[in-house]
């Protein structure tokens, strides 16, 4: 078997048919049919047929689910047109009304939207626990309970999972385990390894990498994703022809530049967790982080992603200060998303104050002085000569207004 940087450039080239050195973007919506009527319904019938019609297969999404599989070591996935689509037809796949699902308090705000406002809607469960206990798991299984849903790191806390104790009770009770593993990249953990059956992915994340595509994926067995693949096709997520491509070009190098990311993230975490404008850093890769330990055991890198907590006097001090930090970086950029080349920073509680209520808010560990960094490819120096001409202005400021604490 190819080392994973070789499958990364090579897994699915069967689905390229062309001369190419690069694969094709077929931009077609349907395909010449055989002219031999048995042939024709194979392909009209077949799960995920390349050559039909866009909503139920594409050459060049063939050959990127095939790639996606191969990282994630499952026996096949599913592309589709963006991360919700992904999360939305996967779970629509398990579960019909009476059943149950278990979730977490910390889940991204899509995920936690789709449990609440629409599963709810359609007579299905959803108990959402606390993901750092795992009595908790335990504790909220029902007899009809269906599938346990996790997040590991979590969006956007960072809180760990522990995906060898959530697949085992999966196995034990008949329970389908799901992971979104969006956070980690397949780089640096892989859930099947621990007992997780299926595996999610935003793909316009790390697995795209330059922020310039949406995409989801599933994967899982061969019969479960045919399901998924079922509910796809009257649901109509299909990826387009040309994020499929884009998607397939950015895995080429998804090895090289999780790798950078994971470095400069480390080296800016350490920076971060020293200054004394910063109230906390929740980083997986630090010793301070509270399952610090159980991060080093299920990953085998850690991730870009980080939160930190500015310090002040009081919420609203740190607020202020939060959102003038946000105000004066120049190399991180004020955007949604996460995953790319280039560095990013959001305030959570802004970015989703009208999908949260106040308690959901704080039970998720999102406060008025958090900031969620996406660590780039860029060099680290820069990164933190970022944040601190940020800090400094700050700093500046509060000597200005009198308001010497925490500097």
């Amino acid at each position: 078997m190819a080392k994973l940087e070789t499958s990364l450039i090579h897994e699915g080239q069967e689905f390229n048919t062309s001369k190419a050195v690069v694969s094709p973007i077929y931009q077609t919506s349907t395909y010449l049919a055989d002219a031999d009527l048995s042939t024709y319904i194979h392909a009209a019938t077949a799960p995920k047929y390349p050559e039909f019609y866009h909503r139920h297969g594409n050459p060049t999404s063939s050959q990127v689910a095939k790639v996606i599989a191969n990282l994630e070591r499952t026996d096949d996935a599913l592309v589709l047109s963006t991360g919700m689509a992904a999360i939305s037809t996967a779970i629509l796949a398990v579960v019909k009304a009476g059943d149950h699902i278990i979730a977490q308090h910390a889940h991204y705000s899509g995920t936690t939207l789709f449990f609440k406002n629409f599963l709810s809607e359609y007579g299905i469960e959803v108990t959402q626990i606390d993901q750092t206990d795992n009595n908790a798991f335990t504790e909220a299984i029902r007899p009809n309970t269906k599938l346990i849903y996790v997040e590991t790191p979590s969006n956007p806390n960072l809180d760990i999972t522990d995906l060898a104790f959530v697949g085992a009770l999966g196995k034990k009770h008949n329970i389908l385990t799901m992971a979104d593993n969006t956070f980690a990249s397949p780089i640096n953990q892989t859930p099947r390894e621990f007992g997780i059956d299926i595996i999610i992915h935003s793909a316009t994340k790390y697995l795209g990498g330059h922020s310039d595509l949406t995409a989801g994926v599933v994967c899982g067995d061969k019969d479960y994703i045919e399901k998924v693949w079922q509910r796809s096709l009257v649901l109509g997520a299909a990826l387009s022809p040309f994020d499929s491509w884009l998607l397939l070009r950015g895995l080429k190098t998804l090895a090289l530049r999780v790798r950078q990311i994971n470095e400069n993230a480390a080296t800016l975490a350490l920076w971060l967790d020293q200054h004394d404008l910063v109230k906390n850093v929740a980083y997986v890769g630090l010793p301070s982080h509270p399952q610090y330990e159980l991060a080093q055991k299920q990953m085998k890198g850690t991730t870009g992603m980080l939160c930190l907590e500015i310090a002040g006097v009081d919420e609203e001090e740190a607020y202020k200060r939060a959102q003038s930090i946000l105000s004066n970086l120049r190399v991180f950029i004020n955007a949604a998303s996460l995953g790319g080349v280039e560095s990013l920073v959001v305030h959570p509680a802004s970015m989703w104050g009208a999908h949260h209520s106040d308690s959901q808010k704080q039970t998720s560990g999102i406060t008025k002085g958090l900031l969620r960094v996406s660590v780039g490819i860029e060099h680290v120096d820069d990164l933190i000569a970022d944040f601190k001409q940020a800090f400094e202005k700050v700093r500046l400021t509060s000597l200005e207004e009198g308001i010497p604490s925490a500097l």
